[in-house]
């Protein structure tokens, strides 16, 4: 049954009808923020002060936490780098569908290397691995696992790359630094296995002094504004944290589209999070924003470095000025062209996809093995003239 386009029309007609309230109490909100943002700038100590006792009150708040400099500071680019090599690496999956016939998954990365002012062209590589699922256990993968392999698999890749360079190497991946995965009984071993792994793969990128990031294309996490919240909320009322929102709504984008001039970036902010407990030291998470694009069209990202980055005034500054230089070769769109560049290496498209079933299929029965049937739904979605999911 197609959608009832009544239906939507009328809610459609009710959004529109309180989007001028919603704008005016925004507005509110937004210059509360900014008046917040002006009062406590300078103060540091007590922002600090403030994130610990909150941190202590509950473990797991997650806001910003400044270091050194102010919060409405704007750091424009340095004039000029260093010359170094810029790796991007980027990954896609074929998660493991229980539909299918044929139960495997597939993780592929793509990488790309170009030395910056060298003339030379950029170098490619790809590796592609396939996984298949012993039908005689229960280990059926969710979309989140195979993800958390492919976002290690990410940084196992540009480690692997910066060794083919000397000199400074600066290490690029899309997303945040801190890694992300379901956590629940049936996949904590696997976490643990992989998050492991990413740490270690953290730590040689140090001691190899490959300069890393995560670059967080218009970021959804608002952890300055929730810095602000909790600055605000007294002392003795820290017990309601959880129920402190003042400023829901307003955004820490939004917050430094108007902060950032062109290319500038933010302050360096530490991470305030439960995770503290395993990125520690000079591994710990910090970040900053960065406007790539201008004043009138501001294009925020956020990118996430470690410690060890933050405390190397040098190696931030060559990160900073990579990034921009970077966003300038994709024009009015600006954005990392080398983390693009690594995206269209590592997708794997839909035919690619079909190829694969079929040399997997053909190996298997030429060997003997046996190949399961597709599921009674898939068949119906596969039915000739079907157009919807």
């Amino acid at each position: 049954m197609p959608i009832d386009y009544q239906q939507i029309f009328t809610r459609i007609k009710e959004i529109g009808a309180g989007a001028r309230q919603k704008k005016i109490t925004l507005d509110e909100l937004r210059a509360k923020a900014q008046s917040w943002l002006a009062l406590y700038s300078a103060d540091l100590d007590l922002l600090r002060s403030r994130v610990e006792a909150a941190r202590q009150a509950d473990p797991n708040t997650r806001c910003a936490s400044p270091l050194n400099e102010s919060l409405d500071s704007h750091i424009p680019p340095p004039a000029s780098a260093a010359p170094a090599t810029l790796i991007a690496a980027d990954g896609s999956q074929i998660a493991p569908d229980r539909h299918a016939a044929l139960q495997y998954y597939v993780i592929n990365v793509g990488a790309i290397a170009m030395q910056a002012g060298s003339g030379n062209a950029p170098d490619i590589f790809t590796d592609t691995e396939l996984y298949m699922l012993d039908e005689f256990e229960d280990n059926f993968l969710s979309d989140s696992q195979v993800a958390l392999q492919r976002d290690v698999a990410e940084r196992k890749k540009l480690l692997e790359v910066a060794n083919h360079y000397s000199g400074t190497v600066i290490a690029l991946t899309e997303g945040q630094l801190e890694l992300w995965g379901a956590m629940d009984h049936e996949n904590a071993r696997d976490f643990e296995k992989s998050l492991q792994d990413y740490l270690d793969v953290l730590k040689e990128m140090q001691k190899q002094q490959v300069i890393t990031s995560g670059y967080v294309d218009k970021p959804g996490a608002n952890w300055v504004v929730r810095l602000l919240e909790i600055t605000t909320l007294p002392q003795n009322e820290l017990g309601d944290l959880k129920k402190h929102h003042p400023l829901r709504g307003v955004t820490d984008l939004w917050l430094f589209e108007q902060l950032l001039g062109k290319h500038e970036r933010s302050c360096v902010f530490a991470l305030q999070s439960k995770s503290t407990e395993i990125y520690k030291d000079s591994l710990s998470i910090h970040f900053f924003y960065l406007n790539a694009g201008d004043e009138i069209k501001p294009k925020i990202a956020r990118v996430d470095i470690p410690w060890w980055v933050a405390n190397d005034q040098e190696a931030l500054n060559r990160l900073h000025c990579a990034l921009i230089e970077q966003a300038k070769i994709m024009g009015n769109a600006p954005f990392p062209y080398l983390l693009h560049r690594a995206h269209e290496i590592a997708v794997v498209s839909h035919r690619e996809k079909e190829e694969i079933d079929q040399m997997l299929a053909l190996a298997i029965r030429n060997n003997g093995g046996e190949v399961g049937d597709v599921s009674g739904k898939q068949t119906a979605k596969n039915l000739p003239g079907r157009t919807r999911r």
